[in-house]
């Protein structure tokens, strides 16, 4: 492995570009390549098999592009086909899951941690048992956002129907006095602000996005892979569809332009 060499991050869709954003304004000279499953997008409802055929396909093309590390963004697969991963990568492999799960430990003072996530995540309970696993006297609760995605991905960011349904999913949690909140799904760092406004100050936000960069840079430099070298960087994107209005969509959660988008064919 090459210190030049860019980082691997995928995706079962677009929502990991929040991870590449988060990379991008912490490690402003590493070159990244993203990969996002757009033909084959949601994950969640796919079986345990399909999910890992899928996880291993896309990690060996990335790591045919002699990536200097590997990062699961998507939540399900990180929930599912992690191990996996990790079984046939030649270099470090990382997942959001446990980003954020390290993130809340450190932040919560009472140990009573929220969780918020698609269906799939929240019923895996990947979250609670990572929280668990560093941690086995925290107190996990956990709420389920079907709606949060779709309000996403139509820009509805601080929309009153958005405002109304956060209110209503984050009920319970507030009610079971939590301090810290963890948005696990890609998605979600978009509805920040938002959710901010609710919690109120006295309850932490972990974005797994912002988390996942900071162990990043931490094992970078633990590795002596930290790329300081003033060369330019590279952003490359490869998906395997351009659904309509997916330029607009990646944008808002690159919070720029895309530059070199190449689509690739299925099968990998």
């Amino acid at each position: 492995m090459k210190k030049e060499n860019a980082i691997g991050v995928f995706d079962s869709g677009i929502g990991g570009l929040t991870v590449v954003k988060a990379l991008m304004e912490r490690l402003p000279t590493e070159s990244i390549y993203y990969f996002g499953d757009t033909a084959r997008v949601p994950y969640g409802i796919k079986s345990k098999d399909t999910i890992n055929r899928y996880a291993m396909e896309i990690a060996k093309f990335l790591l045919r592009k002699n990536v200097k590390i590997l990062i699961i963004a998507c939540n399900t697969m990180s929930s599912v086909a992690f191990e996996m991963v990790q079984q046939i990568s030649s270099v470090p492999v990382l997942e959001v899951i446990d980003a954020g799960a390290r993130k809340a430990i450190r932040e919560s003072r009472s140990r009573v941690i929220g969780i918020i996530g698609t269906p799939a995540t929240i019923n895996s309970n990947a979250y609670a048992r990572k929280i668990h696993s560093y941690d086995p006297n925290a107190r996990v609760v956990s709420q389920a956002c079907p709606l949060f995605v779709p309000l996403v991905e139509e820009g509805w960011l601080d929309h009153p129907v958005t405002r109304l349904t956060a209110q209503e999913y984050l009920r319970p949690l507030l009610a079971e006095n939590i301090d810290t909140l963890v948005l696990g799904c890609t998605h979600y760092p978009l509805l920040k602000p938002l959710l901010r406004e609710i919690v109120g100050p006295q309850v932490v936000l972990v974005d797994s996005a912002v988390a996942m960069a900071e162990r990043v840079a931490g094992l970078l430099e633990e590795k002596g892979l930290a790329n300081n070298a003033s060369l330019p960087v590279e952003y490359r994107y490869y998906v395997t569809d351009v659904p309509l209005r997916f330029h607009t969509i990646a944008e808002r959660f690159l919070g720029r332009g895309l530059g070199n988008i190449e689509l690739i064919n299925l099968p990998l």
